[in-house]
Order: structure tokens, then sequence, then C-alpha cells
């Protein structure tokens, strides 16, 4: 199934750009990766990846220029997915960083995963909590609810309103491992590296 116009992969120098375009067209959308605001401004869905620091992803992303365009995008209602740092960065700031504001569109914060005898970062497969769908679109139809997505990261979310959250994840503590608010949604996993599930993530984003 083709998405009904393109979704933009923001080029903003961090994440696996190519990846995640290469796993949105498998998932049936004409995905374009790009950094500039015009055709960001053009597209149907919007995608911010992103990896490393929190503050150096926003460094980045402020250096773009593309923020105004985002947000305008994000204002009008079109779909944005935050994959990994690029849904940390949704929310106001983080430990890692302290210094340095997220964009504030959801309320809360970044911590440092807290896992006593485990490693930190929690690299590898696992398997997620699946909130009971509580809005629309669900980037969860479609999938048991626990199925398995791959991790890499050392700090986790901690929104101020629980209800955000659409799937956790167990390390040594619950950690929100997905959340949506609106046409906001994110995945602190990578959808694009976890397999089927991760393709019915996408499918499900890119038919939002």
């Amino acid at each position: 199934m083709n998405a009904a116009g393109k979704v933009a992969v923001v080029d903003y120098g961090v994440g696996n750009l190519f990846s995640v375009e290469k796993a949105l067209r498998a998932a049936g959308a004409e995905a374009v990766v790009t950094a500039d605001a015009a055709e960001i401004e053009d597209a149907v869905k919007i995608v911010l990846p992103g990896v490393g620091a929190f503050g150096d992803c926003m460094k980045n992303l402020t250096a773009s220029g593309l923020i105004p365009a985002i947000e305008k995008k994000v204002q009008s209602g079109t779909p944005l997915l935050g994959i990994c740092v690029g849904m940390q960065i949704l929310f106001s700031g983080s430990e890692e960083s302290p210094r340095v504001a997220g964009l504030g569109w959801l309320s809360g914060t970044v911590q440092k995963i807290n896992a006593p005898g485990l490693k930190v970062p929690h690299i590898g497969w696992n398997s997620l909590a699946v909130a009971a769908p509580r809005s629309s679109p669900n980037l969860f139809t479609g999938l048991t609810a626990s199925p398995y997505v791959y991790f890499v990261h050392s700090y986790a979310a901690v929104p101020e309103d629980f209800a955000v959250i659409t799937a956790t994840v167990m390390y040594g503590t619950r950690l929100t491992a997905a959340v949506q608010r609106g046409n906001v949604m994110a995945t602190q996993f990578h959808p694009e590296k976890s397999g089927n599930v991760g393709l019915q993530i996408l499918r499900n984003f890119v038919r939002s």
C-alpha cells in the first residue's frame, strides 16, 4: 500500500537516515531523506530520527533551521514519528545534557536508566507491554500485546502525563518505550531494526 504523498525523513546530521528510509519504503511509503524546509512543508508525514547524545541532536536540529517548518506541520496536524533520540528530544530536557532544552512538545524529562545488575546501555531485543489503545492512529495495530523490538539506549523518557505512554519495556524497571499525543508519536526502540514487527509499526504510521 503506497502512502498518498511523501514521508519526509528529517536529515539534520544524525540518525540512521537511510535505513529508516529503506524501512519506510518497505512499509509502503514514498519516503525521502531531506534537509529542505520546503520539502518538509510539502510532506504528508514526518519522521524525526536521532542517535547519539541528546545535546548533540538538539544542537544539530537547531542549527539546521528546520524546527519552525517541522513545528508548523505538527501544529497543523501532520503525523510525526520520533525514533530513539528523536523521541527524547520531543520532551523538555534530559539528564544527559542538562543545559540543553528539548523541543518541549511533550511534558516531562529524559532520565538515565537505573537498572542495578544490568548493563547500560540497554542494547538488544526485548518485549514490549503495549497499552490498551486510547487514540487513533494506533502504531501497534495488528500486533500482539508483547511484540519484540530492538533497543539501543542509556536514557528513557519520564512523561509528566502517563496517559501519553503507549508501550513500556521492563529493563530493571519499567521504562517508557513509546508515546503518543494526538498526531505526535514516538518510539524509543528502532522500528527500522525490529524486523516484521517494526515494519508493521511503520505501516501503521504510513497509513495514519
